[in-house]
């Protein structure tokens, strides 16, 4: 059994895969932590391939942007990604998100 350092929470949210320009792709967040996510998406990047992630929130004008997420693992269940570096901005917003999801859950 694998235990995680930080909870994971299930979400349904839009996101962007971009890799070095190079290719854009929509994806559909699954669960979110505050190291990582779970990513459904027809790309099968390689293991250690590294992205920037754009988490599309809801009534939110502007993504907020991961600019540094590493593929831990890619297969039929998704996409498993390690948030590497995060703006001091967009890591103060997604430990926001994180903290409301800790509230609807109970979990902490």
């Amino acid at each position: 059994m694998v235990t995680r350092k930080h909870p994971r929470f299930p979400v349904s949210l839009s996101s962007t895969l971009v890799h070095k320009d190079h290719f854009r792709h929509a994806g559909s967040l699954r669960n979110l932590s505050a190291k990582g996510c779970l990513v459904a998406s027809i790309i099968s990047p390689f293991t250690g391939m590294q992205l920037t992630v754009q988490l599309h929130i809801p009534g939110e004008p502007q993504p907020i942007l991961i600019d540094n997420a590493a593929v831990r693992w890619s297969g039929s269940a998704g996409i498993g990604l390690e948030f590497l570096t995060v703006a001091p901005l967009h890591q103060d917003r997604l430990d926001h998100m994180i903290q409301q999801l800790q509230g609807k859950t109970g979990l902490q």
